[in-house]
This record gives C-alpha cells, structure tokens and sequence, in this order.
C-alpha cells in the first residue's frame, strides 16, 4: 500500500471563500503542508481554477500558489488546461482535481457484517464488496478484505485505510498495523464517518448544524456543528438508541432497530427487503408508523438542543423505506393525540446523500482528511 506522508496531522479546518487566517504557533513545515491543503481543497471544491481564483479562495500569494501547484502536479494530484476567455481573448491556465492521483480504502463494520469500498481522491467509488463478520476474528477479516482490495488493484496510489466503527479498539488498530504492508488505520465512529461523507463531498450543506440519524442493528445519531464532528465525552454523543420513547417508554433500539424490524416482517421478508425487493407488506408499513412514533421523540429533543438546520435519516434500510419513515415522521409532528404541542419548529428531514448513510464513503475519505485535504477540527 502507497502513502504519501508516514502518518496523520491533525490541523484545523479552514473555511474556504475568503482570506486565510493568520497561522499561529506551526513549524514551517506544518505551515507549508498546510497551503498544500488548503490549495488542493480549494480546487477539489471549486475547479477547475486559474492562478487567480485560487489566490481569492486561498489568501495565499502568486509564487506560493506556483509553487504549490508544481508540487501538486509533480504528485499527479492536479491537472492543467488552457481556459479560453470570453470571445476567445485571453487566456489562462486552470487546474482541477485529478481524481485518479490517489485512492483509498474505506470498512463499515457492523457486529455480523462488513462493507468495504475502494474510491479516489473526488469521492467516486470504484468497487464495493460485503463480507460476514466473526467478532471474534474480526480484525483478521478487516484485514484480509482490504488486502484483498488493494491486489485487485495494485497499480492504483493507494494511501491508506480507514475504518467506521462504533467499538474498534486501540489494540485492534494496532494488530492491522502489523499485519503485511497495511499501515495503521484510520478510525471514527459510524455517525461520524456518515457526516464527513455529507461534509466532504455530498450536497450542499445547510448553514448552521446537520444531525445525522443512522438505522441498523441499533439507532445513533451525529453532529455537524459549524461544520466540525461533535462527539461529546469519550466519543458517547448520539448514543440515542438507549433512550426511552414513545407514550409506552420503550428502548428505542427495540422499537426502531433491525431487531424490531425482522421480529415484525420475518426474517425471509427481512432479507428481501435489503435485497432492495419491491413488494407489498402491511407489517413494513406498521413498522414505519410504529418507529416514527418513537423517533420523533430523540429528534424533538435535537431540535430543541442543537437547533440542526437538516436532520438526515440513514442506513441501510432502502431508500423507498427512509423516505416513507421520513413521511411518516411528518405526520407525527403534527398529531397532538400522544403529544401536547405542535412542533412545526423541527428541522426538515431528509434522507442521506448515500446509501448506506455513507458510512463506508466517510471511512475512505478519513485517509484523505489525514494527509491531503483539510480535516475537520478535532470537536
């Protein structure tokens, strides 16, 4: 596996479309793979770009801009055209992102399955691949589907390895480290990888906060706050799963997770269903008018708290099925039989950006946030 740089450097994040802020307190070398960042964020978001414009977006100078771009180039991370003007005046050079300049590797990790997917420097993915899951041989399958992945593709600039999940260890990360070339990986939990994929290359996001709701096995939810992952005391934020809602106060999990769910439509149902089968099923749509009831309640209380401008619900649930929950959440909102109050005041809802909540995208894109685009600062 190829890296460009031995490992991670934590930076704060920069908001791009103005001047650049004063650095405080970084070595040279720190300050200079910084502008390296910042340019190469400013073209991926933005380009293609001429010399000008990415001064604008930067703040950085002329000959700085020149010489980071004959870095960037000579790394294959840029690439450059003529831009005609306007009536065919003048001309200048622009340069835009070169996708295939590097790849990286991203892993899902639920308890009895994986998701592993290969993609390149914009995002796209290139193969995906699903593999069971043994916990207790868990990071010996990690690091075999990823090896995997990486020989089926050795000529791609690979640079590294991130993993989304919500219970991986220290310990574990170090056994991957010393397991072959695979160097030590990057890790978050499932939310956050979700919203780092929404963040870094899904629609637009909305001024203000994005919570993030991720249905599996068990419901947690995420934040973007002013654009930086919040994760609270010892990574605990968005545990909403363990909440008691709804007018019967039950654990949420049991009610909305995938264990609710199988009990209700059967197991073979089940299946079909994440198959992506469409078919008619009067349980599903109890299920949908049952789990809303009881979602609505960790969403009242976001709103309440966090004010989020978008509450995005996903997972890998199909996306006929979040839409309808979606729906259904709606319609909650405003019936007044189990609860008080209207609550016109809660953020709008809507599915993720990717499927699977783009936990697996936001895993691969960790890699990237580490040694090439600007990451987020640390919540």
């Amino acid at each position: 596996m190829r890296y460009f740089r031995s490992g991670p450097r934590r930076l704060h994040t920069q908001e791009m479309g103005g001047p650049r802020a004063k650095t405080v307190g970084l070595r040279s070398g720190e300050i200079a793979d910084r502008n390296i960042r910042v340019i190469l964020e400013a073209i991926r978001r933005h380009g293609p770009l001429t010399r000008t414009e990415l001064g604008h977006h930067s703040g950085l100078t002329g000959p700085g801009i020149t010489n980071i771009l004959r870095r960037l180039a000579e790394e294959k991370l840029v690439t450059s055209n003529r831009r005609i003007g306007l009536g065919g005046g003048a001309t200048a050079m622009e340069f835009a992102l070169r996708p295939e300049g590097a790849f990286s590797v991203g892993v899902k990790l639920r308890e009895r399955r994986g998701e592993i997917v290969l993609v390149d420097l914009s995002g796209q993915v290139h193969e995906r691949a699903y593999f069971e899951v043994d916990r207790a041989e868990r990071v010996q399958l990690v690091h075999a589907a990823a090896r995997d992945m990486v020989n089926r593709h050795a000529v791609l600039p690979v640079i590294g390895l991130g993993i989304a999940a919500n219970d991986w260890t220290e310990d574990e990360s170090d056994a991957i480290a010393a397991m072959s070339t695979i160097a030590r990986p990057y890790v978050e939990n499932e939310c956050t990888a979700g919203l780092l994929a929404e963040r870094t290359i899904g629609s637009a996001l909305p001024e203000g906060g994005l919570a993030m709701i991720i249905i599996d096995e068990d419901v947690q939810a995420g934040f973007l706050i002013r654009g930086v992952p919040y994760s609270g005391v010892h990574g605990r934020a968005g545990s909403i799963g363990e909440m008691l809602t709804g007018p019967d106060n039950v654990q949420l999990n049991t009610v909305v997770g995938f264990r609710s769910l199988r009990a209700r439509i059967g197991e073979e149902d089940f299946a079909r269903l994440m198959k992506g089968e469409e078919f008619a099923c009067p349980l599903l749509s109890q299920w949908i008018r049952e789990a809303a009831g009881h979602l609505l309640d960790p969403i009242i209380a976001m709103a309440g708290f966090f004010a989020p401008s978008t509450v995005m619900v996903g997972g890998d649930l199909p996306q006929g099925v979040i839409e309808a929950l979606i729906h259904q959440l709606s319609i909650e909102r405003r019936d007044t039989s189990t609860r008080p109050i209207i609550t016109p005041w809660i953020s709008p809802m809507r599915p993720a950006s990717f499927s699977g909540g783009g936990v697996a995208l936001g895993a691969a894109l960790l890699p990237f946030l580490n040694t090439l685009l600007l990451p987020p600062a640390s919540a």
